[in-house]
């Protein structure tokens, strides 16, 4: 029959049971208080990148990997606690980690690409910019793409890696922009005249500034024009609506003042033979 032996059973209990209720008690508090100090520090850190005015999206993010890192070594350091060899552990963590890397090498360069944006913020949500092949407004900015509606309503959707790698022009970045554009008349009107024109159809736009201001000038002697340059400055958000009301101007003063605005033309010369 089994004999109770209160002897070993206390022997068992001081050598084995309890220690191991020590250290598992320390585990536990090891990881309740780790993960306290973690929140404090989540909080420190997700207040001090709010006040650097970075994007929310990136500061949620960045606070979820900080937070995931920090709780790992809080986890590793409770398995130490219990005697557990956590050296293989990290070195299978470490080997996943190199494997997944490896197998989202694209996913990787856009994450990379979109973090950097949300860092440098070469444009917001709003602007209209011209990057990574398409033109339109951006409408949001994630960790792995950008999505933009141009012109026609329609949604491009592009990865960050394509956006970052390459130029990007920003055409709402500055209050004001420069409108650029060519006039052209014909040999035989009045130069002088077609200059004074300009100036008053620019004079009488009060979207154009007066500073800088507007630059007007013969850039050109053409085959069959004489082409003027004509600069005007305006707000961004004026910018489309001066260039086609400037434009539909030109061609409605220049008729009335008989300066004639040239176009193509193909002159066809027929020979017949005689015979």
């Amino acid at each position: 029959m089994f004999e109770f032996d209160a002897e070993k059973i206390t022997e068992l209990v001081d050598t084995h049971a309890i220690p191991f209720a020590i250290d598992l008690l320390m585990a536990l508090v090891i990881y309740i208080v780790g993960k306290l100090v973690v929140g404090v520090v989540i909080n420190v850190l997700g207040k001090l990148l709010s006040r650097s005015k970075y994007d929310d999206m990136l500061v949620d993010f960045l606070k979820a990997i900080a937070k995931a890192f920090l709780m790992l070594f809080v986890i590793v350091a409770s398995l130490n606690q219990l005697g557990v060899d956590t050296t293989s552990l990290v070195a299978i963590l470490g080997a996943a980690g190199l494997a997944i890397g490896l197998s989202l090498q694209g996913s990787l360069q856009n994450f990379a690409a979109g973090v950097m944006l949300l860092v440098f913020r070469p444009f917001k949500a709003g602007d209209f910019v011209e990057a990574g092949g398409a033109a339109g407004v951006v409408k949001s900015i994630s960790i792995f793409t950008t999505i933009m509606t141009t012109g026609d309503n329609k949604e491009v959707i592009i990865p960050n890696g394509a956006i970052y790698g390459g130029n990007i022009t920003n055409y709402s970045a500055k209050e004001t922009r420069r409108v650029d554009m060519v006039v052209g008349i014909g040999y035989d009107s009045d130069l002088k005249r077609a200059k004074e024109v300009l100036q008053e159809i620019a004079d009488a736009d009060d979207r154009i500034l007066k500073e800088p201001a507007v630059t007007i000038a013969v850039a050109e002697l053409a085959d069959s024009s004489v082409n003027f340059v004509v600069r005007p400055w305006t707000a961004t958000a004026n910018f489309w609506a001066v260039k086609f009301d400037f434009n539909e101007q030109v061609k409605l003063r220049f008729d009335q003042e008989g300066i004639a605005i040239p176009f193509p033309q193909m002159d066809v010369h027929v020979h017949k033979n005689q015979e």
